[in-house]
């Protein structure tokens, strides 16, 4: 396991105990100096009695697959069959109201709204409904999803997060290898690195998705507010983490920020995103540590348990624990930066 270690351990993470003095985060980044993300796609060639044919490129064939109904790597739900378009409507954002998806498996449909597609289990259900852990309902309501981004998130800086643009910078590094692809923003909130990750163009594609409605509402509304945003390459997803909407093997990149101690199994989580990714692919993740001198009291793993019982939300002890979550989930070349409390990881899918 790699780690890079600095700044200092500050409990001013929680709300209580924040004030002006707390610890200021000091990183060590090597500059991202990759250029433009632009995915060079090789070209067939044939010889034929000396002369060369060229066909043409892969892009193509993907346009073409696309406009005959594909739903470009969405799945069921339920069953993991693909989805494919039984309506006209694009699937980008500002543009689903009236998108409809079908399982070519199970033949359930699924539609989209205004702001989203709606790809959760229970999409549809009339009579059933479900209540999730208090930490995810909690992100659920109205004023936490307006607040998220208007304050909330600034908050964290005095537990060692860096901030959107540095955290984003950071996540840069460790995505290297999968420019050009295609990325999940996992449990997006109101759509900070959503949108950071559309503007760069360092993606084809960008799938913003989280459980909240009303976060989804919010990230709708700011990409909306942003003039010349590539909308085309984003598309807004309500899903599950722990059944998420996707074909196997058919994810380039996961980023989850600031979400996997919100997750209620982070286990089942990560299992799913391992699941998604191709060969090769990377997640990166950022959360918190509650590490340090008192990591090892008794006392605290059993509050750790009724934490989660109760609230749904996990506290992680130590980076071994997450590098013992990233291996078990079949993830390997585990990788963490730490500043504080906070810690950034990556883990990829291995190759086949």
């Amino acid at each position: 396991m790699n780690s890079v270690i600095t700044g200092n351990f500050s409990p001013a993470f929680f709300l209580g105990r924040l004030n002006k003095n707390s610890a200021q985060c000091l990183f060590r980044i090597r500059p991202f100096t990759t250029a433009a993300s632009r995915r060079i796609l090789p070209k067939k060639i044939r010889a034929i009695s000396n002369t060369f044919i060229e066909t043409k490129p892969t892009a193509s064939v993907v346009a073409e697959k696309e406009d005959s109904g594909s739903a470009s790597g969405l799945a069921c739900p339920i069953c993991y069959g693909p989805l494919t378009r039984i309506s006209d409507s694009p699937l980008y954002v500002g543009e689903t109201v009236g998108s409809n998806l079908q399982c070519n498996t199970c033949k359930k449909t699924y539609f989209g709204n205004q702001t989203h597609l709606d790809l959760v289990a229970s999409s549809g259900s009339k009579q059933y409904d479900e209540s999730m852990p208090l930490a995810t309902e909690l992100f659920r309501t109205p004023v936490v999803s307006f607040l998220y981004e208007r304050g909330w998130r600034q908050n964290f800086i005095f537990g060692g997060f860096p901030g959107p643009e540095k955290e984003f910078d950071m996540a840069k590094n460790y995505l290297k290898p999968v420019l050009g692809g295609n990325i999940v923003d996992a449990s997006c909130g109101s759509g900070m690195f959503t949108r950071l990750f559309a503007k760069s163009g360092l993606f084809s594609q960008v799938t913003a998705l989280d459980y909240s409605e009303n976060m989804l509402r919010q990230c709708y509304e700011f990409i909306e507010k942003e003039e010349n945003f590539p909308k085309e390459k984003v598309t807004l997803v309500r899903a599950d983490i722990s059944r998420l909407p996707f074909e196997s093997s058919s994810v380039d990149a996961v980023h989850a920020g600031a979400a996997l101690h919100c997750w209620p199994s982070p286990s089942t989580a990560v299992a799913e995103i391992s699941r998604v990714l191709r060969p090769g692919g990377v997640f990166v993740a950022t959360t918190y540590l509650l590490d340090g001198p008192f990591a090892f009291l008794p006392f605290l793993i059993i509050f750790r348990e009724n934490i989660m019982g109760i609230a749904g939300s996990q506290i992680f002890l130590s980076e071994r624990e997450l590098e013992d979550l990233c291996r078990t989930c079949g993830l390997v070349g585990f990788t963490c930066m730490r500043n504080g409390m906070f810690v950034m990881i990556s883990a990829r899918k291995r190759s086949s």
